[in-house]
């Protein structure tokens, strides 16, 4: 599979890893919109919540526990911060690989202005 974030998830390629266990990895995004911009990925491939089944929606929890231990880790649970999925062409996706931007370290402004 051709898939970016499965190489970056799986050490194919280099990234600056923040997370790892054996069903998610997290990483910083290379194009950050937030001081803190961290990508949060399972391993496996899906490519959107729609292609999760059902009997394996435990994945997503997996995710959250992961952001979880990493707001800790970095210190930002403490002012807050922000998880987005954007899921599908017009909920604005742009890697066919399900994945969670977490935003933070500022205050972040409304999320949708128009």
């Amino acid at each position: 599979m051709d898939c970016i974030f499965c190489k970056l998830a799986n050490g194919e390629i280099p990234t600056d890893l923040v997370y790892e266990d054996e069903k998610v990895a997290a990483f910083r995004d290379v194009n950050p919109v937030a001081p803190v911009h961290i990508l949060v990925v399972p391993k496996k491939h899906y490519v959107s919540l729609e292609d999760i089944p059902f009997d394996e929606m435990s994945i997503i929890a997996d995710i959250h526990a992961a952001i979880r231990k990493i707001s800790d880790k970095e210190g930002f649970a403490v002012d807050g911060y922000r998880i987005i999925n954007n899921c599908g062409k017009d909920g604005g996706q742009e890697v066919p690989h399900i994945h969670y931007h977490v935003l933070a370290g500022k205050k972040l402004t409304k999320l949708v202005t128009d």
